[in-house]
């Protein structure tokens, strides 16, 4: 039976951490996050001492613990980066498009309720009932901004291509 108190715990982790250690950067490859691992499971343990030292054998406690946390590192999206010994290129900003200027510019001159439709529509990717609950109108209100926003949208565009003033069919 190991001392249940601070001391036993301080003797037992004394003798056990460098062969748990040593353990675990068996199961991970790495010695930093070993270190890591098995300092984390040693606070872990010491929460719960008293009754894991009363049983007997901390040790298979601790191995649980460590391989617990081992999954659970490895589950982490974050670690899953690799690192590189080179940064990559900063992506490049998108040479000025006229198609997305004219679009952008287009989309101004729609009735604001239709643009609103428009935009959580086609540029949120929400559907129709979902419009309707953030826009607190019907599925059918939608459904109506949408096809009159689109042709709103269309003769703006053609009107600007053909270099003549925008005309809008029900500004609603």
């Amino acid at each position: 039976m190991v001392d249940a108190g601070e001391d036993g715990f301080r003797a037992w982790v004394a003798l056990r951490r460098d062969p748990l250690r040593r353990t675990v950067y068996l199961m991970c490859g790495d010695w930093y996050l070993a270190d890591d691992v098995v300092q984390d499971a040693m606070t872990r343990l010491f929460a719960v001492w008293e009754r894991v030292a009363r049983r007997g054998d901390p040790e298979a406690y601790t191995r649980r613990i460590a391989v617990n946390l081992l999954i659970d590192h490895n589950r982490r999206p974050a670690r899953r980066e690799l690192p590189r010994e080179a940064l990559p290129e900063p992506p490049q900003p998108e040479p000025a498009d006229d198609r997305r200027a004219a679009l952008s510019g287009a989309l101004d001159e729609v009735p604001p309720r239709q643009r609103a439709t428009l935009v959580l529509r086609f540029w949120e990717g929400y559907s129709v009932e979902e419009t309707a609950s953030i826009m607190n109108c019907s599925t059918g209100t939608v459904k109506s901004n949408t096809s009159k926003g689109l042709a709103n949208l269309k003769t703006i565009l053609s009107d600007h291509d053909a270099g003549q003033p925008a005309t809008m069919r029900d500004g609603t």
